[in-house]
């Protein structure tokens, strides 16, 4: 059997208002992306590279209304050409609202844009639902790993 050939993957940070680990969620991107790629899917092998990209709420929110017509903020962002930008700010906010860390927030994120790439979607309740079940037990499988 010959082994699955993965994209390398890349974190860029372009925000400056938030500290954390990025050194924490490089190594947890490199694993994500091997258990993202083993569930059923078909487009992470396709990519040549994945970047994902921390903005700050300003510049999502400029993408959010320029790529999908929507005013205002949102956590994550996926281009199938293998882009994901994440809301560092956001990622905040909701830590603080479900009272997690904003590593948790950041690797959930970081996992739900993997597995769009992969071909997972959330349009239907029923899609939203599996693609959350598949996210959070991804997250929780690696976090026992390596805590972030």
């Amino acid at each position: 059997m010959k082994p699955i050939s993965l994209p390398q993957i890349s974190i860029l940070n372009r925000q400056r208002r938030i500290a954390f680990d990025l050194a924490s969620f490089e190594v947890f991107a490199r694993r994500a992306l091997s258990a993202c790629a083993a569930e059923e899917g078909v487009g992470l092998t396709s990519l040549g590279a994945i970047h994902v990209v921390l903005v700050s709420d300003r510049k999502i929110a400029e993408l959010h209304r320029q790529f999908m017509q929507i005013a205002g903020p949102t956590d994550v962002i996926t281009f199938q050409h293998g882009e994901i930008f994440i809301s560092i700010e956001t990622a905040q906010r909701q830590a603080r609202h479900y009272r997690t860390s904003l590593g948790h927030e950041l690797r959930l994120y970081l996992v739900h844009g993997l597995l769009h790439l992969h071909g997972f979607d959330d349009q239907t309740a029923a899609s939203r639902a599996r693609m959350s079940h598949i996210q959070e037990g991804i997250v929780a499988r690696l976090q026992q790993k390596q805590k972030c």
